[in-house]
């Protein structure tokens, strides 16, 4: 899917560029400098998941096809989307031992680098694995630029609770075979987790299980869902068979409009 809005893009200084990249798929996002206008959007959903180093030839393919002059970029932001992170609590964190809280819920390689978002509002550290040979890339291409997993995006996005409100809500945002889900209560982050899943069922079973754990009413907890996921799916009809306060998160914030897309489908990239 493209959509280009003008014709003069190469030309227009103080662009911003946005990337998302999983192992699934890539997006891509030109804004001009006030994110108030969509200059070009692309995205590329893969039959079955990339390696890095797939990826990232697809990454060159888009910079060497829509990206005359990387100058007039005023800003590059990427979005890494994977399973290989862990929330860590602040007064824990410790950089020098960034990999050993990988170690307990992922396979990393000897060999991977560790990033970390510092999340203040949530006094947490976001650590996790991007993807080096993109990030080299794009700093050899751009310069200087930030990139964040997309969880800690996520998190930043949605409201903290507030302490006087025991009833949870949940929050789940959703890619092509994985999604991300947060619980808070009571002000505080009860669950952050990834799932991967192939059928509806994997998708709710997960879901339910999350609920079984935490002990959450699945006839009265808020579930609010982004990402790809649209009321015409599969997946949110088999949520709305066991969920019953479901619905789809409002993009109040981002001026921005991409062309057949849902308010809530690329928000996350939008965001940043």
């Amino acid at each position: 899917m493209t959509q280009t809005t003008t014709s003069s893009l190469h030309t227009i200084p103080n662009k911003r560029l946005s990337v998302q990249v999983a192992l699934t798929g890539l997006s891509f996002l030109v804004t001009n400098s006030a994110k108030t206008e969509v200059l070009h959007f692309s995205a590329k959903e893969f039959e079955k998941a990339r390696t890095p180093e797939e990826l990232l030839i697809d990454v060159e393919a888009f910079v060497n096809a829509e990206i005359e002059d990387p100058t007039l970029f005023e800003s590059v932001t990427v979005l890494y989307s994977n399973a290989e992170y862990t929330a860590v609590p602040s007064a824990l964190f410790d950089e020098t031992k960034a990999s050993d809280y990988l170690k307990f819920n992922s396979k990393i390689l000897a060999n991977d680098f560790i990033a970390w978002d510092e999340l203040a509002e949530r006094n947490m550290h976001l650590v996790y694995v991007p993807y080096v040979n993109i990030n080299n890339y794009l700093f050899d291409t751009f310069g200087s630029f930030q990139y964040f997993h997309t969880t800690s995006v996520l998190l930043n996005t949605l409201p903290v609770g507030t302490k006087f409100s025991e009833e949870p809500t949940v929050h789940i945002h959703v890619e092509k075979t994985n999604f991300q889900i947060i619980v808070q209560a009571s002000g505080e982050l009860k669950l952050c987790n990834s799932y991967h899943f192939v059928t509806p069922e994997d998708f709710i079973y997960y879901i339910l299980f999350c609920f079984e754990q935490l002990q959450i009413n699945p006839d009265t907890v808020k579930l609010v869902l982004l990402g790809n996921i649209n009321r015409e799916d599969e997946l949110y009809s088999m949520v709305y068979t066991y969920i019953r306060n479901v619905e789809l998160m409002e993009d109040d914030l981002s001026k921005l409009n991409i062309e057949n897309t849902f308010a809530h489908q690329y928000m996350l990239l939008k965001s940043v």
